[in-house]
């Protein structure tokens, strides 16, 4: 299948550092040149689409394989905002391989779907025992004319993840406004943002778990995590604000950060 853009990186550990041994890019897809955010060695990648936005049928794929003992940061320069999809969803998929002892964080910023838009997302990872896993999403309505808060026609996104070979989490989030009432239960419940933290790491337990969820215990924000297999931890939050979101899904990176590697919150110097 022909991609609208592709991203190839192949990181390794190389001496105190982690560093991109293979890198590939063809289409719509760029990375700048890699950053180091702190004196862990941890590297850090912006992926760009130098279009500035995802149209009708577009297709991406982002393959990113972590070798032993190194540790990786993606990241968005921008938004990932959904235009109009008269035709043909707009694709965007991920493969991530970790060996043993890798660390990969993918901390994206949020995914704007606008009016009569419609996005498939998909990701699988398949990480040894040993390695960490982290991801982040926020998903904001895109302003319409007429007012409307849920003016895109679907969004999902699935989350497929194999530890050791086993399968230990299917994520699998649909929503379809024109099928269901986006305020009631079981969906949006009277809110319009929506935010999702997933950690895969052998270190999940009962009490981080608990730790997790007072974080999640902030006015205006509806919120709750549960321990999957794995071991790992699913977090959800719902909210009308994309900036208290996106900085509660990075309170609770930073909780993970701090305890497992001694490191600090991801300051992505943005803005």
């Amino acid at each position: 299948m022909s991609t609208t853009g592709k991203l190839h990186l192949r990181i390794a550990r190389g001496g105190d550092r982690s560093i991109a041994v293979d890198q590939y890019h063809r289409g719509a897809l760029r990375v700048f040149r890699q950053l180091y955010l702190d004196e862990t060695g941890q590297v850090t990648y912006y992926v760009v689409n130098p279009g500035g936005g995802y149209l009708d049928g577009d297709s991406y794929l982002t393959e990113v394989e972590v070798l032993q003992g190194a540790s990786a940061v993606l990241t968005t320069q921008a938004a990932t905002k959904i235009y109009r999809t008269p035709t043909c969803p707009v694709h965007q998929d991920t493969r991530a391989v970790l060996g043993p002892g890798a660390v990969l964080e993918l901390v994206p910023d949020q995914v704007i779907a606008y009016r009569e838009s419609s996005y498939r997302q998909t990701t699988l990872v398949e990480m040894d025992p040993t390695a960490t896993f982290m991801s982040l999403e926020v998903l904001t309505p895109g302003w319409a004319p007429d007012g409307a808060v849920f003016g895109y026609d679907s969004v999902r996104m699935r989350t497929d993840i194999r530890v050791g070979g086993r399968c230990a989490v299917v994520d699998n989030l649909r929503l379809v406004p024109g099928e269901s009432g986006m305020t009631s239960l079981g969906a949006l419940e009277g809110y319009s943002h929506l935010a999702s933290f997933t950690a895969l790491d052998a270190r999940v337990s009962a009490a981080l778990v608990a730790e997790v969820g007072e974080l999640l215990e902030v006015d205006g924000v509806r919120g709750a995590v549960t321990r999957v297999p794995g071991p790992g931890l699913i977090a959800r939050a719902l909210a009308d604000d994309t900036t208290r979101l996106t900085a509660l899904m990075l309170d609770i990176s930073e909780l993970l950060r701090r305890r497992w590697f001694g490191a600090s919150r991801l300051h992505l110097r943005k803005y």
